[in-house]
């Protein structure tokens, strides 16, 4: 996970600048929990990378508390008055949302990351395994998702909204935010569709896709655009490295360990940002890339081959 690091300021803005230890990766909690696995170990703090390391539950002493998602909202019988009948009524919006979530899911992957760790082994000697998300770009298998999520992997595996399961190799890691363009040898697939990011607006419907725990795939969580051009730093555990993100989405959509990767929509379902991080001590704080930040990883994308 990705412990908080101390402010400067005594009283900082937490709008401003929120600083974060090392984004981790999620990883699927086993039924009955596998010694042989431990992750990175975060701690706990301000705010923590949208992805989690195996075993990062019980290494790091956590309670992590998981509640059901209410079910879609149904029809209402209405009754008419003076007729004895009744008449079903759904809202445009309900109806709009539900049909955006199934074309967008179809465009959502799940990515698990053997070997992440400050060398080749974690501290007990055990290779370790994240889970994060993406996205797909194109249909012959292109995907973009967090480079924490895949940087210092071993092995990366991807699985489909339709069960297939992919081994995906890195085409290139972002040099200037948390982005990685991965690639599956696969074709047909459901691309995402990209949108513009300078056009959102603060208060403006937010969807997010992705992994929660590594284990809950294609889980969605719906709230609003709640803030722009926000800042936030983050410290890699492992190297102390510190690194600052800037002019990030801030979003009440729940983003959980393991959407990291994952989309943010706004209500036509296009993608509109990269989930990145979220608060754990500040109610409804999450981040996410901007996705014109990611243009040029979605330029070499589309090009193809020898880009």
């Amino acid at each position: 996970m990705i412990p908080p690091t101390t402010p400067a300021d005594p009283e900082p803005d937490p709008l401003a600048r929120t600083s974060l230890d090392a984004p981790p990766a999620a990883p699927p909690p086993p039924a009955t929990p596998d010694p042989g696995r431990r992750s990175r170990g975060g701690r706990l703090g301000t705010v923590v990378a949208a992805s989690v390391l195996s075993a990062v539950l019980a290494s790091s002493g956590t309670t992590v508390v998981v509640t059901q998602l209410l079910p879609a909202a149904q029809p209402r019988p209405t009754a008419t008055v003076g007729t004895g009948t009744t008449t079903s009524v759904t809202t445009v919006e309900a109806r709009d949302v539900t049909e955006v979530v199934a074309e967008a899911q179809q465009s959502v992957v799940t990515i698990t990351a053997d070997g992440l760790s400050a060398g080749e082994f974690s501290p007990f000697g055990q290779p370790t395994s994240g889970v994060g998300s993406g996205i797909i770009l194109t249909a012959d298998g292109y995907i973009l998702t967090n480079r924490h999520v895949v940087e210092d992997s071993r092995t990366l595996t991807v699985e489909l909204a339709d069960g297939r399961t992919f081994e995906a190799t890195i085409v290139e890691l972002s040099s200037e935010n948390d982005l990685a363009l991965i690639k599956i040898d696969a074709t047909g697939l459901s691309s995402a569709r990209i949108g513009d990011s300078s056009a959102i607006q603060v208060g403006q419907t937010a969807l997010a896709i992705g992994s929660p725990l590594g284990t809950y795939t294609e889980t969605v969580t719906r709230g609003i655009i709640s803030g722009l051009g926000r800042e936030i730093t983050v410290t890699d555990e492992l190297t102390r490295s510190r690194t600052t993100l800037t002019g990030l989405i801030q979003t009440d959509a729940a983003i959980n360990p393991g959407n990291s990767g994952g989309p943010l929509l706004d209500a036509s379902g296009a993608v509109i940002g990269i989930n990145t991080a979220v608060s754990t001590t500040a109610e409804g704080l999450g981040f996410a890339i901007p996705i014109d930040d990611a243009a040029d990883l979605i330029a070499r994308a589309t090009a193809g081959p020898g880009a």
